[in-house]
């Protein structure tokens, strides 16, 4: 291949939104995945149910009672949008969102004292809830978040509840911080309120991008220290910056591990107690309800969106692995679905990239963590695209270039 690309390895959603984005930018892309499919890690979902069993190593067919094994498609690490967040904004922008229908969860809970919690479900539920006040005269720069909590006396129960279930944080390193990050996170919940029940219906706008599925990779060629391409089938294609998926073996010395992420599927046959019988939700525990370092987060959906035999639900909780025992850390989450029909546990590990890639111009992506929301997998995508492009990712930038290119929306 004698033209010079920017290279995408893996078509995981990190690298397809990156390869958009560098598309928009005028960059010419090679998208390669040793895959025959596209999604990488974020396509693990399996249908029919009994491929699912035989997955998880599980010596019986499934039972009758779960219904056809068709009207199943599990996925392994279930994902929520913030409907006015960075992922659909990155989505609209790149015109990734082809194809795809957004359906709106039922309703987002917080763990609190063994029960549950809801938290606002609509506009006006956010915008009457007594936090709205709490940010008047305060200095987002400098005031720490617990300052904002202390001046209103706000009690342990609304500040765990604000950080976790609305500023979707892992853990309560806020409350040390200026507070301005964890207002513009409470904002972006009220405004993706705002937002429920709207649907993206535009098409794909062509890039000049070329995809190549089913690719082996057997070398990145390296010339003083940087790539300048990979070699595949035993042709090389040229480019000077190279992304890539750590799930490849051939990048061994430039990913590390972080630590694991464990993620246990049960199967239901009713919906979540204390949720109104909700077809769907997220229920966020907190880390200091459980004593552990790390928020549980449990994602559960059913038949009402096309994943489920009727009447059955599926609940996916994940965390952090603290211990030698990670099933006892998820435990939490049982406690709240129980009875169950079936588990499924899954552990994996969580890789980074080793450096920032700007000497070798090789950009690791990272594995996907244990939340339930695409916010921390946003800021990654902004963070490589920095080190790439040496600038930081604009919105409005993006959406101007994108106008400028193929007109307005």
């Amino acid at each position: 291949v004698n033209e010079e690309y920017m290279i995408m390895l893996g078509t995981g959603l990190m690298e397809c939104i990156l390869s958009g984005i560098m598309s928009v930018n005028g960059k010419k892309v090679l998208h390669m995945d040793r895959n025959p499919y596209y999604g990488g890690e974020s396509a693990s979902s399996v249908t029919p149910l009994e491929d699912l069993y035989k997955r998880f190593k599980i010596p019986r067919a499934p039972p009758a009672s779960m219904g056809r094994g068709r009207d199943w498609n599990v996925d392994f690490i279930p994902k929520f949008l913030m409907a006015n967040g960075q992922l659909v904004k990155m989505l609209l922008f790149t015109q990734v969102i082809r194809y795809l229908d957004f359906q709106v969860i039922e309703g987002s809970f917080v763990y609190k004292g063994g029960k549950i919690y809801k938290a606002p479900s609509t506009e006006a539920e956010a915008l009457a809830s007594s936090l709205m006040g709490t940010f008047e005269g305060v200095d987002p720069r400098k005031m720490a978040m617990r300052e904002v909590y202390k001046k209103s006396d706000l009690g342990q129960d609304i500040i765990g509840f604000t950080g976790h279930a609305l500023a979707l944080y892992r853990t309560d390193d806020c409350l040390y911080q200026p507070c301005g990050e964890t207002i513009n996170r409470i904002k972006l919940y009220c405004e993706s309120l705002a937002r429920y029940g709207k649907r993206f219906s535009q098409l794909s706008a062509i890039y000049g991008g070329t995809y190549v599925l089913n690719k082996p990779i057997e070398e990145i060629i390296m010339q003083n220290g940087k790539v300048i391409g990979v070699k595949s089938e035993g042709e090389i294609a040229r480019c000077k910056k190279l992304t890539c998926d750590p799930s490849y073996s051939i990048i061994f010395d430039r990913k590390r591990k972080l630590g694991q992420v464990i993620r246990v599927i049960w199967i239901l046959s009713h919906p979540i107690k204390n949720t109104n019988n909700a077809s769907s939700c997220q229920i966020i525990i907190p880390q200091n309800e459980v004593n552990q370092k790390s928020d549980i987060y449990v994602c559960m959906i059913s038949s009402a969106h096309n994943v489920a035999a009727q009447g059955k639900y599926i609940a996916i909780a994940s965390t952090t692995v603290e211990t030698k025992e990670p099933e006892k850390e998820i435990r939490p989450a049982l406690e709240l679905l129980e009875p169950t029909e079936q588990k499924f546990v899954s552990i994996s590990d969580f890789l980074v990239p080793k450096d920032l890639g700007t000497e070798s111009q090789i950009f690791i992506t990272c594995t996907y963590d244990a939340t339930t929301h695409f916010e921390v997998t946003c800021d990654d995508i902004k963070g490589i695209y920095k080190r790439m492009m040496g600038s930081e990712f604009d919105f409005e930038e993006m959406k101007q270039k994108k106008n400028d290119m193929y007109g307005e929306d």
